[in-house]
């Protein structure tokens, strides 16, 4: 099972990793961070969360032949505080989000690519009751027009939504080819093949199946108040919408609250919580981007607590 982590070395730079160190991997998918980690921690602990059975059952090969000091998680990562509290864990030195789909999740047949006839699904969670079929067919027109608008971006998500309601009276919506049929013929040639609005609708139906950017909004800060100080938190994202939630909530810890910035001496408690390590996103090298073309959207943002 092939797997390619994204930015992979500047993000275990970034980290700074101490080797009696406490480290997070949020995002373990098949263990392509997390291995480089646990290599680096030969007295220290790393805990990784998923809520994909199939990518944590990978993972646990992978990491039991590098070290037995970590724990893996089946959960979403948005629990992350009080998992680890439960395991009496209240300070960590490093946290890593890898956010987006895995290569293995957009190869198996789950529903993620439009490039081939799959099931309807999205899930990374099996065990979640709300699949990208569900969304397809029983959303509400303005339900779909909004998440397409919201999630994807994508212009013409009225005629989409509207026509999806048009198709699924007809008959039950249950391949990613059926689907882009229908986005073809909602839009027409000239546009669908001009700017690929197929790739901005699955985005927004999975973001929406899986519940991506209000997970991110809620545990962020969670992260950063789990961080000891001279901790780090690194965050890859994949598209804007993630890059936005991530910059601004970055931005908002590592400044001086707008009620005492005039002042000549700030308060404790109005003093920014971290410092931005790169003030500007890494993004991926003329070389990572040869060898893997899904790394192109990718930028990596670091922060250190104070």
């Amino acid at each position: 099972m092939k797997h390619y982590s994204v930015l992979k070395d500047e993000a275990i730079f970034g980290l700074n990793i101490h080797e009696d160190g406490i480290y997070v991997d949020a995002t373990l998918g098949y263990a392509g961070d997390s291995k480089e980690i646990l290599k680096r921690i030969k007295r220290g602990k790393l805990f990784a969360f998923d809520r994909d059975q199939e990518a944590i059952s990978y993972s646990e090969k992978i990491l039991k032949e590098i070290g037995s000091n970590y724990q893996i998680i089946h959960s979403d990562f948005v629990h992350m505080k009080e998992k680890l509290l439960e395991l009496g864990i209240t300070k960590v030195d490093g946290i890593l989000f890898d956010l987006g789909v895995s290569s293995p999740q957009l190869d198996e047949n789950r529903g993620f690519s439009f490039m081939r006839e799959e099931k309807l699904d999205m899930r990374m969670d099996q065990q979640e009751s709300l699949s990208a079929i569900e969304v397809v067919n029983d959303y509400s027109y303005e339900q779909l027009k909004e998440v397409f608008y919201q999630y994807g971006e994508e212009k013409r998500s009225s005629s989409i939504a509207s026509k999806i309601v048009s198709e699924r009276k007809k008959k039950k919506i249950e391949t990613t080819t059926e689907l882009t049929n229908i986005i073809l013929s909602a839009v027409g040639a000239k546009y669908y093949y001009k700017t690929h609005p197929e790739r901005n609708i699955f985005q927004a139906i999975r973001i929406e199946v899986n519940h991506e950017l209000e997970d991110l909004k809620k545990v962020l800060p969670d992260a950063i108040s789990l961080l000891k100080p001279q901790g780090r938190l690194a965050v890859i994202t994949f598209h804007s919408l993630e890059d936005r939630i991530v910059k601004q909530t970055f931005k908002k810890y590592s400044e001086v609250d707008k009620m005492v910035s005039g002042l000549p001496e700030i308060p404790k408690d109005f003093a920014p919580l971290i410092r931005l390590v790169n003030k500007k996103p890494i993004l991926p090298s003329k070389e990572e981007l040869e060898e893997n073309s899904r790394s192109a959207s990718a930028k990596l943002r670091i922060i250190e607590r104070i």
